[in-house]
């Protein structure tokens, strides 16, 4: 898909691709498309697109959103911090 503004094509999933991969990444444990949709409503959270009965979000700014509220999570929860020696 061209870009008009230079930027990188977006990578549009559902809510429930988009907890699979926080998962498949490693962002985090656990995750489902409900969380995802309770997330939607934060701010901060990226655009959400209808998509028939579905939404959708690019991946691309919704994976720095989950990265942040990850580190968040560690920083309040010491199971879920990463040790020096694994990353």
């Amino acid at each position: 898909m061209p870009m008009t503004d230079g930027g990188e094509a977006p990578d549009m999933v559902s809510f429930r691709e988009c907890a699979r991969r926080v998962v498949d990444e490693g962002i985090a444990p656990s995750m489902t498309h409900q969380r995802v949709s309770q997330l939607a409503a934060q701010p901060g959270f990226p655009p959400v697109v209808p998509v028939g009965r579905s939404k959708a979000v690019d991946w691309n700014l919704a994976r720095p959103f989950f990265k942040a509220l990850a580190e968040r999570a560690a920083a309040r929860d010491s199971r879920r911090r990463i040790e020096p020696d694994e990353q």
